[in-house]
């Protein structure tokens, strides 16, 4: 690439061509049948599934960040898995309603523009690449500026595949280097129909303050209650797994774990059992004072394994540790352990009953996490009902570990890289995102009188099928790429007699002759240019 193409790509004024382009390519794909868009998409996640171990390996390399063996298994789940999960969910065509005299016709949003996080940067592209093309849009990836590198390459193989299968050209795009001026200028920028954002407050506040639909997610603080009633000795295997599931980098890892007194010990043993450390009142403030040194959590502990945290703060564990446990007495906001922490790292405290459990979980979504997701582990219904109504979450795990429950990938929740909090957590999303949330249905509503009979429109579709590649997008002649839509020699006579036709291709041969000459010239300065 040369330097003038790169600074043409990388400033902020070139938000607009890469909007234009996709706009450009989510017009022509919004045509296209069911058949199309499963064949592409098929060819999409058997690409990314294929190269799930290469972007995980990259991922963890360049941001540090996170388990290779974990990410290979959230890029299979954001590739092929999302087909299995939607297998036969038909988001292209026309749905009738006889008995409501009712006919739904999907509309794509447009131009998808995803805000992708350092944390889960691959299994994030993957997903809302894939989401995206399923209802037939096109997809603008603006990766975090840790994980450019890995994000962007991964796009781009998504790109030639989608296009290969018969995808517009532009219907998928990344931008190589992220910059604030740009990023803005892609939020801000009407041609951008909605903004998928994942990652940090600041990111998800910028998209919804940006003038365009927005779906954005808060931030995870997951409390865990484990009562006198729950499979002490799974739960405590399970806890284990799930904060040390990719060094704890998903939102969705536990946090808090809120322990009944009556099992709290044996909890603590099988927590030990498992291959954590529960430390000591000395070895837990030295925790604190390493991991939040001004009273914020130190970036440096992200995604990091329990061993490596515990040298840093002078803790002396064994080197096969998974997870540190550190106790603390009161669920209170000065209470650093109370915190998202992001790494293997998980705060306890005990509680007289299961009562004292929920309010205590309360108290810790009050801190932070409200909307996003709570877990418990738990024999009785009664209690898991209370649970999930009284604390302010939207998806509750029961006897799962949560990283990868409340993200569907070991429930039946939609596999999700993106959590939606809702209106207590003050998102627009209140789900899992999942494909029906990226394409709007217009509504024929036929008179409801009995009298007034409403048409057979079954089997009718205003798609068609594309089984001819679709020209590519029109580069404008004083764009740096533009050389590379100047046609060879060996194609000039066919560019020539298209050109030729244009121009309302009259049937007098010498002035056909002469318009080709004209054109022949023109395009030869460029070709030698």
């Amino acid at each position: 690439m040369s330097d003038q193409l790169h600074q043409t790509v990388t400033a902020p004024g070139a938000a607009g061509h890469l909007l234009e382009r996709a706009r450009w390519a989510a017009r022509a794909y919004a045509s296209y049948s069911a058949s199309d868009v499963d064949r592409i998409v098929r060819a999409v996640a058997d690409t990314a599934h294929a190269h799930a171990e290469k972007y995980a390996e990259w991922a963890v390399r360049e941001t540090g960040f996170g388990v290779v063996e974990h990410k290979v298994r959230k890029n299979q789940a954001c590739s092929r898995g999302l087909l299995d999960t939607y297998a036969g969910q038909d988001l292209v065509t026309p749905r009738v309603r006889v008995d409501d005299k009712i006919v739904e016709v999907p509309r794509p949003a447009g131009v998808v523009l995803a805000l992708t996080p350092s944390t889960n940067p691959v299994a994030t592209v993957f997903f809302k690449v894939i989401l995206a093309l399923m209802t037939r849009n096109a997809v603008v990836v603006s990766p975090h500026p840790m994980a450019k590198e890995c994000c962007h390459d991964a796009a781009q193989l998504l790109a030639r595949a989608a296009v290969e299968a018969g995808a517009p050209d532009g219907i998928v795009q990344s931008i190589a280097e992220p910059t604030i001026p740009l990023v803005e200028a892609l939020m801000g920028d009407a041609r951008t129909n909605v903004i998928l954002a994942t990652g940090g407050t600041g990111v998800v506040r910028a998209a919804y303050s940006s003038g365009n639909p927005a779906i954005g997610v808060g931030p995870g603080n997951v409390p865990v209650l484990v009562d006198a009633t729950a499979d002490v000795r799974a739960a405590a295997q399970r806890l284990v797994e799930s904060k040390a599931f990719d060094n704890s980098v998903l939102c969705t890892n536990e946090s808090v774990l809120i322990a009944e007194e009556a099992v709290a010990d044996r909890l603590v043993r099988e927590l030990e059992r498992a291959g954590a450390a529960v430390l000591g009142t000395d070895d837990a403030q030295r925790l604190r004072d390493y991991m939040f040194p001004y009273g914020r959590l130190n970036v440096d502990v992200v995604g990091k394994d329990a061993s490596w945290i515990a040298q840093q703060a002078g803790i002396r564990v064994g080197p096969r540790t998974k997870v540190l446990v550190a106790p603390f007495d009161t669920a209170v906001p000065e209470e650093p352990l109370t915190h998202e922490k992001l790494s293997p790292v998980l705060g306890l405290i005990r509680v007289p009953d299961a009562t004292a459990g929920i309010a205590t979980a309360r108290a810790i979504i009050r801190i932070a996490g409200a909307g996003h997701s709570a877990a418990i582990h738990s024999a009785d219904p009664a209690t898991v009902m209370r649970y999930a109504a009284e604390v302010p979450v939207l998806r509750v795990s029961v006897n799962v570990g949560n990283s990868t429950g409340s993200s569907g990938l070991d429930t039946n929740l939609a596999p999700t890289m993106t959590i939606g909090t809702g209106f207590v957590g003050r998102s627009a999303l209140g789900e899992n995102l999942q494909p029906k949330h990226l394409v709007d249905w217009t509504r024929i509503a036929y008179n409801s009188d009995p009298a007034e009979a409403m048409p057979a429109y079954a089997g009718l579709s205003p798609w068609a099928e594309h089984r001819t590649p679709v020209p590519a997008y029109p580069v404008p002649s004083n764009d740096p790429r533009a050389v590379t839509a100047v046609p060879s020699p060996s194609t000039l006579p066919s560019t020539v007699d298209a050109v030729v036709d244009r121009l309302g291709g009259s049937s007098d041969a010498a002035f056909r002759e002469q318009v080709r000459r004209l054109v022949v010239e023109e395009l030869s300065h460029l070709i030698k240019g």
